[in-house]
């Protein structure tokens, strides 16, 4: 696992080390090409192969989401779509290109339900989403022939995750309701009357990475709870 913090990289080491589990982390700033490349190189070098490449990558929403569209910056609608794009970009080049070789590997990417209904006041969250998905179909058509799959994991909003908060508080203020009331409108806006929990995000991942997801490629994992219906 590798991140720009070590602190919280040594967080999820400590708790995955007490649980009997095995996990290296490395300090690494997935925006960085030629750090990520160095990584990746270092990381065949040790293991001989990358089966599974998935960016988390977060950014704080403050000026982002929230504000209307005629009143946001070029910068602050310019900023998620260049920062999503160019390190889903960076990562998953640096990966399909040894699963290409190796002819087999999966980049996993996740987007939100929000990506697929353009709610407002997101900014330049949606196009940022949109360009994730489309990454993926691209990287699936251009690669699956050798082996590689690209998967989008599609959920709600995930309580168990800390960036969510910010951004349902962002969003109560702008329609004038509290953050739990919009957590409300969340949970009823699904068939399930509840919202992704991260080990279904987990789970799901684990399925499209394994042998048995082998089919799946180029193509939405949708895990909203009925919030997205095709």
């Amino acid at each position: 696992m590798s991140g720009r913090t070590v602190t919280k990289l040594d967080a999820i080491a400590k708790e995955i080390l007490s649980n009997g589990g095995l996990i290296e982390t490395t300090e690494l700033n997935a925006l960085d090409d030629h750090s990520v490349e160095q990584h990746m190189k270092d990381v065949i070098e040790k293991a001989g192969k990358v089966d599974i490449s998935y960016n988390a990558i977060g950014i704080p929403q403050k000026g982002i989401q929230g504000i209307p569209l005629t009143e946001l910056s070029l910068e602050n609608f310019s900023l998620p779509i260049r920062t999503y794009t160019e390190t889903h970009f960076i990562t998953a080049k640096a990966a399909a290109s040894r699963m290409v070789k190796q002819g087999t590997g999966v980049v996993l990417m996740h987007i939100p339900n929000a990506s697929q209904i353009s709610p407002p006041f997101v900014g330049g969250m949606v196009p940022a989403w949109a360009a994730i998905e489309a990454l993926c179909r691209s990287l699936s058509v251009e690669c699956g022939e050798h082996g590689m799959r690209a998967v989008c994991l599609l959920t709600t909003g995930i309580p168990q995750t800390p960036l969510i908060d910010e951004v349902w508080d962002i969003h109560g203020k702008s329609h004038g309701i509290t953050f739990e009331q919009f957590h409300a409108v969340m949970e009823g806006q699904t068939h399930r009357k509840r919202l992704t929990t991260l080990d279904e995000l987990t789970n799901a991942a684990v399925f499209a990475a394994s042998d048995e997801g082998s089919a799946i490629t180029g193509t939405i994992f949708n895990l909203t709870a009925g919030m997205i219906v095709n």
